[in-house]
């Protein structure tokens, strides 16, 4: 059972999927166990710690992974670059920012360069910087994004990459749950996809139980994207990006009064943190996207993988030979 795309081949790995790094709940034991189940996992490096990093690379253990980090966050950082690629990632995946400075240093690094991007104009800016894979992330998904949608983004990309750098690859993110989406990714031009809200809901994530609980819950009705969260975590994300959670008490509350909430500052920082420590879901928001609503329990992600191709397998037949 294998999808064969040039992902696959590129990677060397048996299917083409990629783990989302998702900040804080994407550690060492996700990444390797998407690794060992044949796709590639990664490790959120998110808004960067050096002994987090380290802990999560030991917990990888032996398998091949990948280390993601917020763009402009490692800006800010970049020795956190030098703590990853210290541990031989099998590819570095940046988003929500300009690559070009890191661009050189990790490719000469030997890992591959993996750049996420939310508009057509920063799909152009990946590839004049030589970047090896790039991921079109639409709305749908959880997390931080911005707003065009999966089903016209990946496909305008993808005749962007036929056109002015051919061995450049893609894949579709945002909304891609089961092997429905995967199967779509495929036919609307993607050699794989990157997988965020279906891992984040696994057995290995680190997430709180009443956090998966909420997002096994919600529909994609549910979902809102905002900033109340990012100001209660005092996070100064660029304005053109906001993150899409499972609304809940907290955000309901504060959602049209993010000025009055930046008033209140550090108390209100705390109260949220507070929340986030224990694992409130009325207080801390499941970062989960529209596909929640086809997420219907928390599973191992080799589980959730295999099953994955499998559909995408059935509805493909074999169309998805892609060589």
């Amino acid at each position: 059972m294998a999808i064969a795309t040039r992902l696959t081949q590129r990677l060397g790995i048996a299917h083409p999927i990629l783990s989302a790094p998702m900040a804080f709940a994407a550690g060492g034991a996700l990444a390797a166990a998407v690794s060992n189940a044949g796709g590639l996992g990664f490790i959120g490096g998110g808004y960067g710690d050096a002994s987090w990093l380290a802990t999560q690379f030991r917990e990888a253990g032996n398998a091949g992974v990948g280390c993601g980090f917020i763009t402009w966050s490692l800006a800010k950082q970049p020795q956190l670059l030098d703590v990853a690629l210290a541990h031989k990632p099998f590819a570095v995946f940046l988003s929500f920012g300009d690559p070009t400075p890191f661009v050189a240093k990790i490719k000469g690094a030997g890992a591959l360069m993996i750049q996420q991007v939310q508009t057509r104009r920063d799909a152009e800016i990946a590839l004049d910087c030589g970047c090896d894979i790039v991921v079109a992330q639409g709305a749908e998904a959880g997390g931080h994004g911005e707003k065009r949608a999966t089903m016209t983004l990946v496909p305008e990309i993808a005749d962007l990459i036929t056109r002015q750098a051919p061995e450049t690859l893609l894949c579709a993110a945002g909304g891609v749950g089961d092997g429905r989406g995967l199967a779509a990714a495929l036919m609307l031009g993607a050699d794989g996809v990157v997988v965020g809200s279906r891992f984040w809901v696994s057995t290995e994530a680190l997430v709180a139980p009443n956090l998966h609980a909420a997002a096994v819950a919600a529909t994609g009705d549910d979902t809102v994207r905002q900033s109340v969260t990012d100001i209660a975590r005092g996070y100064e994300w660029p304005e053109r990006y906001n993150i899409r959670v499972v609304r809940n008490d907290y955000v309901m509350r504060w959602l049209g009064r993010e000025g009055e909430m930046r008033a209140l500052g550090q108390p209100e920082r705390e109260r949220y943190a507070a929340g986030a420590a224990a694992g409130d879901p009325t207080v801390a928001a499941a970062i989960a996207g529209e596909v929640t609503g086809l997420i219907h329990g928390v599973e191992p992600a080799g589980v959730i993988l295999s099953r994955m191709v499998a559909q995408a397998e059935g509805l493909l037949g074999g169309a998805w030979q892609r060589m």
